[in-house]
């Protein structure tokens, strides 16, 4: 992909997007391990469900996509045991969707593979420069405009949530 780094140094989109590849990639094969059923894709519903249940009409809202996309995800991830559908207790005819325990714990290994891999790359470079790194990147966020979606959890994958296999 990249043929001659060295002329590509001033290339910041191009640098996290290959670092946001292979640690996701890293992040996947880890996750695995302890929850073989959990995609790239599953990340956004869980979330979005990481503060409590909600509606599927919500979620779908929230991530840019239909209420059938995440009801079949939903599906999924509930014959799995990861998600389960809740009534609400304002309205008994709402449905939500929450998190189950095994979600709950693939949640927190995926936390706990990143704090890993941070503590990693600060070894690996120092403290100081991973720190400068992350405000440089919240930094870049912020010109984007994305900070919103970042505090709201509603960063959406720039492919759809449609699962790649990733």
């Amino acid at each position: 992909m990249v043929a001659q780094p060295e002329l590509q140094n001033k290339d910041l989109v191009l640098w996290v997007q290959l670092l946001a590849e292979v640690l996701n990639r890293e992040a996947l094969a880890e996750l695995a391990q302890a929850h073989p059923d959990v995609r790239y894709a599953h990340g956004f519903l869980f979330q979005q469900l990481v503060e409590g249940p909600r509606a599927v009409g919500e979620i779908a809202a929230n991530l840019g996509v239909t209420s059938q996309a995440i009801s079949k995800m939903v599906r999924e991830l509930e014959a799995v045991g990861y998600v389960e559908r809740l009534v609400s207790g304002e309205d008994a005819r709402v449905r939500l969707v929450g998190l189950t325990a095994r979600g709950s714990d693939a949640v927190q290994v995926s936390r706990d593979v990143r704090s890993r891999v941070n503590a990693e790359l600060a070894e690996a470079l120092g403290s100081e420069r991973v720190e400068s790194a992350g405000k440089t990147l919240r930094d870049a966020l912020q010109a984007r405009g994305a900070m919103p979606e970042v505090r709201a959890r509603r960063v959406r994958s720039a492919q759809g949530l449609k699962d790649s296999g990733r």
